[in-house]
């Protein structure tokens, strides 16, 4: 069985990927699949989803900080949202066949987005630390952490008092960084995050919360530790086998019949709905029309707990059975809508742009644009480790240089440093309008997205900059269509790595060998003085 699951799920996937649709609409597929010709889920599946979720939160926590959740966009946008909702909700199943609270339940839930789907496209393009990615990142927690209160309304339950003590998982940080510096090996770092996740996941369990709250605390209590996005990079691939499990598990859900296919398509036609309020709402607090799309549309689905809420719901007796299949069918159908649009979300906008930008607000933005860079003759886009020593080397020669990146975190610890670093999102078309690149000699682009350096590369064309572009590529395909697109020079770095490695090596054994050469000559010169 686990190899027809496997199977299946590559092949679709495969489709999918060659279709330009993430591969996990490709896992979707290929759980109805199963389903029509009468393959059933069973608990090893089951098990094998609940651990990806488990590792998907874990990861996120390790990039968390709780101080996030404070920011004010973060708390009226999230709360706001959520309470209008909640009030439509109220409304609409007020009179549903006596049923209220399943409705509102029901409801509620709906209100929540995909975690699993916005973590993803957020990693997948690199943007999961920039500002509009660290903003959806919180969005999701702090509905998250709404969803406990829901689960306990819906199933009568109450966390255990002992739930409280979750809250001290920080103080075991000195033990956790401990364990971590300790494994210095690759496999022994990957065990310890599947360990720290599992157990987080049982301790929440044991108290009566969501296994995948306790995940998140645990990945939270790791946050900070210097070799953290190591230990992120080695559960990658782990985590995305198992989360292949989550997907094929909502499509291997019953199939609703032709009727409750309609209400399926009513709840998919109330998507556009809640994607406007977000729109809306981010605005309100002060977000350019950019940053409040992008994070709109990363929103704009329907969650995976709502697939929990319902099933809690029904065996409450709240709701009828059938409304385990048509929240399953949404919640997926929605993931296989919103992948592509959220693949594409920044040339939608692009397309959008003329019409949405009239409805910003006139305000100083958060997420405000630069319109100086002082001096600076050079600049670097994406200050991470290739970013840097392109900065460092110029910095060294006394070159007027300037950094620019969307990650707030970064720039933070970089001009604590000292460094002259500024906020900029490379995939912002406005970004290349509004900076003074007149007297700009040369840009270098290290962002780690393909789409992002293309794009960038394009616009600066677009502008008329003649100055020198310099960027990255990492497969062959990538550098003939930057050289096309307008690119100065592209380098593959793990090729440049392994020319500079034989070419130390050469100068080495070069000068080896002279050294050995002079001392040859040393002592013939002395056998023939003694002679």
């Amino acid at each position: 069985m686990e190899l027809l699951w496997v199977g299946t799920a590559y092949l679709a996937g495969l489709i999918a990927s060659r279709l330009y649709l993430p591969p996990l609409v490709g896992y979707l597929m290929a759980g109805y699949i199963l389903n029509i010709v009468g393959v059933e889920a069973n608990e090893t599946l089951t098990h094998l989803a609940d651990i990806g979720i488990e590792l998907l939160l874990f990861t996120v926590g390790l990039k968390l900080k709780p101080s996030s959740l404070l920011r004010r966009e973060v708390l009226s946008v999230g709360s706001l949202h959520l309470l209008i909702v909640t009030a439509v909700s109220a409304l609409v199943f007020f009179g549903f066949n006596g049923q209220i609270t399943g409705g509102l339940v029901i409801g509620v839930s709906l209100a929540f987005s995909s975690t699993i789907l916005a973590i993803k496209v957020l990693e997948d393009s690199g943007e999961l630390s920039t500002l509009y990615g660290r903003d959806v990142l919180s969005i999701l927690i702090l509905q998250d952490i709404v969803a406990i209160g829901l689960l306990a309304v819906a199933n009568n339950k109450q966390p255990s008092p002992w739930a409280l003590c979750l809250l001290l998982l920080p103080f075991l940080r000195p033990l956790a960084y401990r364990l971590l510096s300790a494994s210095r090996d690759n496999e022994l770092k990957l065990l310890l995050g599947v360990t720290l996740a599992l157990a987080g996941g049982l301790l929440a369990v044991k108290v009566g919360i969501s296994s995948d709250i306790g995940a998140l605390l645990m990945g939270v209590m790791l946050a900070g530790h210097t070799n953290i996005d190591e230990l992120s990079h080695k559960l990658w691939g782990l985590k995305e086998t198992f989360l292949a499990a989550f997907f094929l598990q909502i499509g291997l859900a019953d199939l609703p019949g032709y009727d409750e296919l309609l209400q399926v398509l009513e709840l998919l036609s109330l998507l556009p709905l809640q994607g406007i309020l977000f729109f809306v709402l981010f605005l309100l607090v002060g977000l350019r029309a950019r940053t409040a799309f992008v994070s709109s549309l990363a929103l704009t689905t329907y969650s995976e707990f709502a697939l929990i809420t319902s099933n809690v719901v029904v065996e409450a007796n709240l709701l009828p059975p059938v409304w385990e299949s048509i929240i399953g069918l949404a919640v997926a159908l929605s993931l296989a809508v919103a992948a592509p649009l959220n693949r594409f979300s920044h040339r939608l906008f692009s397309l959008l742009e003329p019409a949405l930008v009239r409805f910003e607000r006139k305000v100083e933005h958060l997420d405000r644009l630069p319109s100086s860079i002082g001096g600076a003759e050079w600049l670097v886009v994406g200050m991470g480790r290739t970013g840097i020593s392109a900065y460092r080397s110029f910095n060294q020669q006394n070159i007027r240089v300037l950094g620019l990146d969307a990650d707030p975190t970064v720039l933070q610890n970089l001009l604590a440093d000292g460094k002259r670093v500024i906020y900029g999102d490379a995939e912002d078309s406005e970004l290349w309008e509004k900076l003074p690149l007149a007297k700009v000699k040369g840009i270098i682009l290290t962002m780690p997205g393909f789409e992002a350096r293309s794009s960038s590369i394009k616009q600066l064309k677009n502008l008329q900059f003649n100055g020198c572009i310099g960027t990255l590529c990492f497969h062959s395909h990538e550098e003939s269509e930057l050289y096309r697109l307008g690119a100065t020079f592209v380098i593959h770095p793990f090729i440049e790595a392994g020319k500079q490695l034989a070419e130390h090596m050469l100068d080495s054994t070069y000068e080896l060998d002279l050294s050995e050469l002079k001392l040859e000559s040393i002592s013939s010169m002395e056998a023939e003085n003694i002679k």
